[in-house]
């Protein structure tokens, strides 16, 4: 997984849209009309959300009571009933996390958190059938981000899909996993605990928003990535997807409990609770804002993430195990990487003033790769990559950390169901204004595609080329959680990946050049990293 402090601005610079409802791009005022379109009864009470000419949104709608007081690191417990009609216009605070760098424009942050966002296409006066449903979980290493900078609106009407997007405790809110928050093992998790409730929500109440509840994907990206993964082996998410889509996520970064618990007992000696016998309540009786500084898990070098505990009762195995095993769910797969995901992190570092200097490459890789640094040293010298450290370092954790991890997945998965692999690879993608400063190109980095996807108010604008990549992109997405499988008329055809001696074929997704090709494997040195110990 990417650094915690980098992937946060990732997410902050390229996927912060506005925040407002009502200033999104070609929004109207509600209609007013018998069968009103703004309004949906749902379990809890009614909403009234914003109709656009091309889209309805419902925004901020609590899927989970709040998890406040006597229910901080307690599993998500129902929402609460109103009476009369909840605006739904706006979206709700995003999860308790670090403000560090005004992620999201300095938007609230709050414990009560725990609301979903319904993007649909406009209402038709002939309705349709009811519409898949792709349910979308925010990346940014468990410690940030949130599902309200993901606006939907192209993607909803152009690919005529359903899209939820959801909020979920994050950080120490999110995954402390202290023994005395709870009974043995039932500790840590509590994030993924909160998006199996939202995927609850969304089979209660989809229906009513003209989505199907029989057809729903579970997608995500980075984190989002990594916890698709664990929704396909965790038994509390069993029966609640249809298909599954992981994009740039390294699912091999989980924890064990043992050691989340160690860690999480340092991290309550750290802020005042050492007793073990009165640490739990201790914990409670903090204020929030002690809490926002994460705790931290899997490493990469000097950074580190939140994340899931393995081991525990919501996630008893570790995916990639369970994945070799042939134990996971036996549901259609759309799993990819970029072509250059770690030069982003690189960048960011490098413009705060943390430039990664040729004198300081083997201390990076041996933080990172421990006792296989010398092999990855020459597996990646700095003279193949101009003597820039940041390119080399990139290089490496690019293929060691995402793209192999991406490789084994899907070749495990591909041997009990149908597995559709990509690669981005616009390595022009638009980048924020200060990477042109840079003396290294960023490519297709880690997170790039998301403007591909999704309406990102503040990114550069893509040229026409790379608009009719987003438009192919939309395409394939919406079919294949329409039907599982994402051929698309008038697009370039995307197999399966092949079983045994077959080459496994990968789409590469570039303006002007989607293409099938069959050598991801050698491209990123995937033989080296399997070797290794």
């Amino acid at each position: 997984m990417a650094p915690t402090s980098v992937l946060c601005r990732v997410v902050c610079v390229l996927v912060a849209a506005t925040m407002a409802a009502g200033c999104a791009r070609g929004w109207d005022e509600p209609a007013s009309t018998s069968a009103d379109p703004s309004l949906v009864q749902i379990a809890s009470g009614t909403v009234r959300g914003v109709v656009g000419r091309d889209h309805r949104l419902f925004a901020g709608i609590p899927y989970a009571a709040p998890p406040v007081g006597a229910l901080r690191w307690q599993p998500p417990q129902p929402a609460p009933t109103w009476d009369g009609v909840r605006d739904a216009t706006a979206f709700g605070p995003r999860c308790l996390q670090d403000l560090d760098g005004g992620v999201e424009l300095g938007r609230q942050t709050d414990e009560d958190c725990l609301n979903l966002h319904v993007w649909t296409p406009a209402v038709d006066s002939d309705p349709p059938p009811p519409r898949p449903v792709m349910v979308w979980i925010h990346g940014g290493a468990f410690v940030n981000g949130s599902g309200s900078v993901y606006d939907a609106q192209h993607l909803v009407a152009r690919g005529g899909i359903v899209v939820v997007t959801l909020n979920y405790r994050l950080g120490t809110m999110g995954f402390l996993a202290h023994p005395a928050l709870g009974p043995a093992g039932a500790v840590g998790n509590y994030g993924l605990s909160d998006q199996q409730a939202a995927l609850r929500w969304v089979r209660d109440n989809i229906a009513q928003f003209g989505g199907d509840p029989g057809k729903v994907t579970v997608a995500g990206q980075s984190a989002g990535g990594m916890s698709v993964c664990d929704h396909l082996v965790a038994p509390g998410s069993e029966g609640l997807f249809d298909a599954a889509i992981i994009q740039s996520g390294p699912c091999q970064a989980q924890v064990a409990l043992p050691e989340a618990e160690r860690i999480s007992i340092d991290y309550a000696r750290e802020v005042g609770c050492a007793d073990p016998a009165a640490a739990a309540g201790c914990l409670r009786a903090l204020p929030a804002d002690k809490l926002r500084e994460p705790v931290r898990y899997f490493r990469i070098g000097d950074d580190a993430l939140s994340g899931p505990v393995t081991g525990s009762a919501v996630l008893p195995t570790d995916p990639m195990a369970t994945f070799a095993d042939g134990d996971a769910a036996r549901v259609p797969i759309a799993i990819g990487t970029t072509r250059d995901e770690f030069t982003l992190f690189m960048a960011l570092e490098h413009l705060r003033g943390r430039e990664l200097l040729p004198a300081g490459y083997p201390d990076v890789l041996a933080e990172t790769f421990g006792p296989n640094a010398d092999a990855v040293a020459q597996r990646y010298p700095l003279d193949r990559y101009g003597g820039s450290a940041p390119l080399a370092y990139s290089a490496a954790v690019t293929d060691g950390v995402f793209a192999c991890v991406d490789e084994r997945i899907g070749a495990d998965l591909a041997r009990h169901g149908p597995v559709y692999a990509y690669e981005f690879n616009d390595r022009q993608a638009p980048a924020p204004e200060p990477f042109a400063t840079l003396p290294f190109p960023v490519g297709a980095s880690h997170s790039l595609e998301l403007q591909y996807l999704f309406d990102v108010g503040n990114a550069p604008e893509l040229d026409p080329a790379q608009q009719a990549l987003s438009d192919q992109m939309i395409d394939y997405w919406s079919e294949f959680v329409r039907t599982g499988a994402p051929h698309r008329a008038g697009s370039p055809e995307w197999p399966a990946l092949g079983e045994g001696p077959v080459p496994r074929q990968r789409l590469s997704l570039a303006p002007g050049d989607i293409r099938v090709f069959d050598d991801f494997a050698q491209i990123h040195q995937c033989p080296f990293w399997d070797g290794l110990k």
